[in-house]
């Protein structure tokens, strides 16, 4: 493994720019855009539990600590990985794989994200937020990062649990509890991640190779993984529709749900299906782009929903 000093360009960087790139290394190792993702289904869901419009001061405290929180967990996850990151494409190019942060900087800046978090969510928010915040954490590292990702082909299903979690951390620093709609809500995130993966799995099967990493596509036939994609397409639209029958939403809102729950899982359904006739990495990147939109369209239309109904 690359130290700090034997980095390309680090040893002879000038000291500001080295400061510099050592901050952007920092962010890296939070991977924001999968943050992004993860607060796009937790600020809809506080919307949904509220009923209509939450506490502007409660939105932002609970983005902060789940930020925080899912921060701390990516960035012991390249930690942990850093020796298959440096054999794929995709990632050989990520901090502690070209030796800009030491891996003890690391772990001690990921544990200090997930102090923090905890501390944050307990005290501006509720003590059962920061439990399940903190809680996704330590699932993701030790039993997906360090068991399933290497040992089975079902390692990003059961391990999607981990990013199911936000709802549940939304839902409960608005209610302080967690019923049946928002376990629908986890249940949904839960299916959609399988999909969503496996099509980028698809285009990268052969960085997993090389990383002796048992993701599906990687170890199975091309035409197996696309049964598996569309199955849990089915599942996930039929787990969307049900919770249409739970959610806090007035006779109209719910039919607006219905028709937005339809057309979405339809399109999802039917980019899945394509795979059948071509699996080719172009268009598995096309579903990968796909499901992010479904997953983003879908929780905005819930929280958009919630707030446009009388309270």
């Amino acid at each position: 493994m690359s130290s700090i000093a034997g980095a390309p360009g680090v040893q002879s960087a000038p000291p500001l720019d080295l400061a510099m790139r050592r901050v952007k290394g920092y962010v890296a190792l939070t991977k924001p855009r999968i943050i992004e993702l993860l607060l796009i289904t937790t600020v809809p869901t506080m919307f949904v539990a509220a009923k209509h419009l939450p506490s502007f001061g409660l939105i932002v405290l609970t983005l902060i600590g789940g930020s925080l929180a899912a921060g701390g967990a990516n960035a012991m996850n390249m930690v942990y990985d850093r020796d298959i990151d440096a054999l794929m494409e995709r990632t050989k190019h990520r901090p502690l794989v070209t030796g800009l942060i030491s891996p003890r900087s690391a772990l001690i800046f990921a544990i200090g994200l997930e102090v923090a978090a905890f501390v944050e969510l307990w005290l501006t928010v509720n003590l059962l937020s920061a439990v399940l915040a903190v809680s996704a954490t330590a699932f993701y590292v030790f039993i997906y990062t360090m068991w399933l990702k290497r040992s089975t082909t079902q390692n990003i299903v059961i391990g999607g649990a981990a990013g199911a979690v936000p709802v549940l951390v939304g839902w409960s620093s608005v209610t302080g509890r967690v019923d049946v709609a928002p376990i629908i809500l986890f249940a949904i995130v839960f299916f959609w991640t399988p999909p969503h993966f496996w099509a980028l799995a698809v285009r990268y099967r052969d960085d997993y190779r090389s990383a002796n990493v048992p993701m599906l596509p990687a170890v199975a036939d091309l035409d197996s993984v696309v049964k598996q994609i569309i199955w849990y397409t089915v599942a996930l639209d039929l787990l969307v529709l049900s919770f249409g029958f739970v959610a806090p939403y007035a006779r109209v809102e719910k039919i607006v749900y219905f028709v937005i729950a339809l057309v979405l899982g339809g399109a999802f359904l039917f980019k899945s299906m394509s795979l059948r006739k071509d699996a080719s990495p172009k268009n598995a990147m096309s579903l990968f782009t796909f499901s992010i939109t479904y997953l983003t369209v879908l929780f905005v239309a819930m929280g958009l929903i919630a707030a446009i109904q009388h309270p």
